[in-house]
């Protein structure tokens, strides 16, 4: 049977960040309101009376802390996000693009069946033969290739996320590197590592209309994993389980679900999801082959406190924070301005550094008089990479990492 995720210890994480912004000599004032944001108490009480409800698969989660577009698009909200830098299970998002296997394949775990392919001696193995091959765990931030779409003014088709198809979590499973020299190698020299999703497509439909099945560069089987678990429980339906593959600083379609096959390939999936779908096509042109990929992504951040969801600001002395990430590579800093760009200066990096697929959180001691403002933070990378102002339009309303976009602007009075 389906395990439901614990809760996990929301006072521990509220608790150790804000040792971290002490010691960071920034207070902790604002950690108490992030905890009652995050406990749904900024939600207000209209958003919650109006909210759909959470589908079966993922009854478990925060009904608070998210925001249920549709039976397979469930949203975290900006003011859920607190201070710990991993999301927890109940409060993070989620997207299927299909509905989700029936929950009897979690009965028993280990007996789900994956078939490796392109390497010198394939094999189809269970998840119990994975776990005896090697372990590890990594950090990493999840994120919806639509996240940001909503801010987009021509608002293409599909869920209109703000910011919250988007958390960073911990996997654990076996590294794909692991398994591939478990087996022998890299059989030639192919492009792509290629996953397929276990959905169960309805007979009579081309297989290739609907299948999840997406590839993405050989190179990133270096840093690749079939995950069993998710934040220290074993994977949830709602999130893939019993097996999933993770793409560390990839969209979050590109880490499939369900995971049934692993090949490395000559070419790209011939699957629609692959060659027309999840392309940056500009605005004149029709989304092919032809067009990027949403493949890796780019340096990001966002504001999440104070005010988010409306929560009243008091002028004065206060706390802003948020979190921040460079997609494939390590964050180094992250400015913030409270004047909507016209002025910034740095903040600093608080929390634990959990690798560079991971997230960092960030906070600066503001004072804030009466009256608007309009908060933003832009992020750089290790490398120089500097989060965009504006964003880079496309039809399908991909890849948004516009700081002005991301920006939260509040009253304070």
């Amino acid at each position: 049977m389906q395990t439901t995720p614990r809760n996990p210890a929301r006072r521990r994480l509220l608790a150790g960040s804000a040792g971290a912004l002490a010691a960071a000599g920034l207070g902790a004032t604002g950690v108490v309101r992030a905890s009652e944001q995050a406990a749904g108490k900024a939600a207000g009480p209209a958003a919650s009376a109006a909210a759909k409800p959470l589908p079966p698969y993922a009854a478990w989660k925060d009904a608070d802390s998210v925001i249920v577009h549709s039976a397979n698009t469930i949203e975290t909200r900006r003011g859920a996000f607190g201070d710990g830098v991993i999301t927890p299970a109940r409060e993070l998002y989620v997207r299927n693009n299909l509905p989700p296997p029936d929950a009897s394949i979690l009965d028993d775990r280990d007996a789900w069946t994956i078939e490796i392919q392109g390497v010198k001696n394939p094999r189809t193995l269970t998840l119990g033969d994975l776990k005896t091959l090697g372990v590890d765990t990594i950090a990493t931030v999840l994120q919806c290739s639509g996240n940001g779409r909503g801010f987009f003014p021509h608002k293409p088709s599909g869920t209109q996320w703000q910011v919250g198809a988007a958390g960073c979590v911990m996997w654990t499973g076996v590294p794909v590197r692991t398994l591939v020299e478990y087996l022998g190698g890299i059989e030639g020299d192919p492009t792509y590592m290629t996953g397929t999703g276990g959905e169960k497509i309805p007979e009579g439909l081309d297989p290739n209309t609907l299948t999840v099945e997406r590839s993405v560069p050989r190179d990133t089987l270096q840093d690749a994993m079939l995950a069993w678990e998710m934040n220290n429980e074993p994977l949830s339906l709602a999130h893939g389980g019993p097996l999933r593959l993770i793409v560390p600083g990839y969209t979050g379609v590109n880490n499939v679900k369900y995971i049934k096959r692993l090949a490395f390939t000559a070419e790209q999936s011939p699957a629609k999801i692959q060659q027309t779908s999840y392309r940056l096509a500009p605005m004149d042109a029709k989304p092919g082959p032809d067009q990027p990929s949403a493949w890796a992504m780019e340096p990001k951040s966002w504001i999440t406190a104070p005010g988010a969801e409306g929560a009243p600001v008091k002028a004065g002395r206060a706390l802003v924070r948020g979190v921040a990430f460079g997609g494939i590579h390590a964050v180094k800093r992250v400015d913030v301005s409270i004047d909507g760009g016209k002025t910034w200066k740095q903040a600093a990096l608080v929390g634990p550094d959990l690798g560079k697929y991971a997230w960092r959180q960030f906070a600066l001691a503001v004072d804030l008089p009466a009256g608007p403002h309009t908060l933003a933070s832009r992020v750089e990378d290790t490398e120089g990479n500097v989060q965009v102002e504006n964003r880079v339009e496309n039809v399908r309303g991909y890849l948004n990492s516009s700081w002005r976009d991301h920006a939260l602007t509040i009253n304070v009075s």
